[in-house]
């Protein structure tokens, strides 16, 4: 099997550690080489932060170039954008549509751009966008954001729904299992 990209995008603070452990350990135990990246960014202080999981037959690098990703899996809109030079012509990004405003907004040097998953999708992106963290404090807390993501990436994987929850139960504690389950099913079956 050729070797697959996904690049998980955010912001600081948002589980996107946890999210590339989750898939990284989904992959291995499908029997895939996996490479799993560091995070990259200002983790703790909001910045922009992005990893990179790659799986095939045979992995040889952590690092996904420009052009390069089958999947784009953001926590935020803005994210999105910045990282989309790095998705393949057929790739996927699946999104929170959720705004987070970066510095130079919050400090009035620029604006939040407008009708971002409408530009997005003008530049013939597959787009698959919605709202993460309302699914998330309905799976009982706003920190699982990125297992709603997870959940809604799960579509585009041939892989059985016990084995994303094997991965679960092996990568979160106990006490959060449930809600985190949760949380995966409602990013799973989300219908626009």
């Amino acid at each position: 099997m050729e070797t697959k990209n996904v690049m998980i995008v955010g912001v600081g603070g948002q589980g996107s550690l946890l999210a590339s452990k989750l898939l990284g350990h989904l992959l291995l135990s499908q029997g895939y080489d996996v490479k799993v990246s560091e995070v990259h960014g200002m983790s703790q202080r909001g910045g922009s932060v992005v990893t990179y999981v790659r799986y095939g037959d045979k992995v040889y690098s952590p690092v996904i170039d420009k052009g390069e990703a089958d999947f784009i899996v953001s926590f935020e809109l803005l994210e999105a954008a910045r990282w989309l030079p790095f998705l393949k012509k057929d790739g996927q990004i699946v999104t929170n549509t959720q705004q987070i405003d970066p510095m130079p907004v919050i400090t009035g040097a620029a604006e939040y751009p407008e009708d971002l998953v409408k530009k997005l999708l003008a530049t013939g992106a597959k787009v698959d966008a919605l709202d993460c963290l309302s699914l998330a404090e309905e799976a009982g807390s706003a920190k699982a954001v990125n297992i709603v993501l997870l959940g809604r990436l799960s579509h585009y994987f041939d892989l059985p729904e016990d084995e994303w929850m094997k991965s679960l139960e092996a990568n979160v504690p106990s006490k959060f299992l449930e809600m985190n389950k949760k949380a995966f099913e409602l990013g799973k079956n989300y219908s626009a």
